[in-house]
């Protein structure tokens, strides 16, 4: 088709749905919310659409449906490592939904994150908040005003996806006291993090149970630098093994331990958290593996129902398990502070 002007016609929904011989509502949850629909529905629709040249119009849905096809997702620290993968795997799922993903950085900042929420929650279909810093009553009340999903911050009223990193915390110190550690140093991280307390709390108590002393650092912004400055307070409050809030951390660590000659796991056992760095480390890290991407998929998940249904019930709670996962930076402690490395 042709228009006056020589243009070439884009074809509507109704010619998408009649050359594919579906209604025009299965055309617009194909390219709205293909979850609902049988794969090979929307496999063939697609490519019908595409081999007419089809184009969802977004402008023409926000006008008759009031939404805007677009959500945003709101990180702390978008230069952590643990980020990139769970806004890669939001902005997949979004698209797949046919919403297209704003991303907001609040810098550890929670007045800023505050603001950012306020806004975008104008200007956006919903927010995936992840890793939230700020006070639990001002997120719940926050989740009044439009759909909003949490990742790794539990409050309830609110949708959220958890990683539940406790288990893979207590097989971390079981690990270590398993190997002969009896002082670990956990490593915090920030004190308004709901992964922080989790962590911090699973450490205490597992090693209350084995008998294990352990020395809680102070608070820490999770990066590099931080971490090269705690390896000088895991050597002062004389523990062997450290267990870092995320691998952030931790490479600071390991870093922070080669700078003052102390080698990894020989002297100083070192396990981190998310397993996002520990593959490129040297050593390789030992971490708890976390499923970061699959909380960001899971969350737009949660988020696009909520867009497509405000009056359902938005108190979902997701709870994605950990585990360790053992590589080359942990080892018995030396020699008169456990088991002798002849023993291994």
């Amino acid at each position: 088709m042709a228009r006056r002007d020589g243009r070439r016609k884009l074809p509507t929904i109704k010619v998408v749905a009649a050359a594919a011989g579906v209604s025009t509502s299965t055309v617009s949850r194909v390219f709205s919310r293909p979850h609902v629909l049988r794969e090979s529905t929307v496999a063939h629709v697609t490519e019908v659409a595409t081999r007419l040249g089809y184009v969802p119009h977004h402008a023409a849905r926000a006008l008759s449906t009031g939404r805007l096809g677009m959500i945003a997702v709101v990180v702390p620290d978008i230069a952590n490592p643990f980020f990139p993968p769970v806004i890669r795997a939001a902005q997949a799922r979004a698209s797949a939904g046919g919403a297209s993903t704003v991303l907001g950085d609040t810098d550890e900042d929670p007045a800023k994150e505050l603001d950012l929420l306020v806004k975008l929650q104008q200007r956006t279909d919903g927010v995936v908040l992840v890793s939230s810093r700020l006070p639990e009553d001002v997120v719940r009340e926050r989740g009044q005003h439009g759909p909003l999903v949490l990742v790794n911050r539990d409050v309830a009223g609110v949708g959220r996806v958890l990683v539940d990193s406790a288990p893979g915390i207590r097989e971390a110190v079981d690990h270590l006291a398993d190997l002969g550690h009896r002082h670990l140093a956990y490593v915090s991280g920030p004190t308004t993090s709901w992964s922080d307390e989790q962590r911090r709390r699973a450490v205490g108590e597992r090693c209350a149970a084995l008998g294990v002393a352990v020395s809680v650092l102070r608070a820490h912004r999770p990066d590099h630098e931080e971490g090269r400055a705690a390896a000088g307070e895991v050597l002062a409050v004389g523990a062997t093994a450290a267990i870092a809030f995320d691998d952030a951390l931790a490479q600071g660590v390991l870093a922070g331990l080669a700078e003052r000659g102390v080698a990894v796991p020989r002297d100083v056992s070192v396990i981190g958290c998310d397993d996002i760095l520990a593959a490129t480390t040297y050593p390789p890290l030992t971490t708890v593996h976390g499923r970061g991407a699959e909380a960001g998929r899971l969350a737009v998940e949660l988020l696009l129902e909520l867009v497509e249904d405000p009056d359902g019930e938005p108190d979902h709670r997701r709870l994605l398990p950990s585990s360790l996962t053992c590589r080359a930076t942990t080892a018995v402690p030396p020699a008169g502070d456990g088991p002798g490395r002849g023993d291994s």
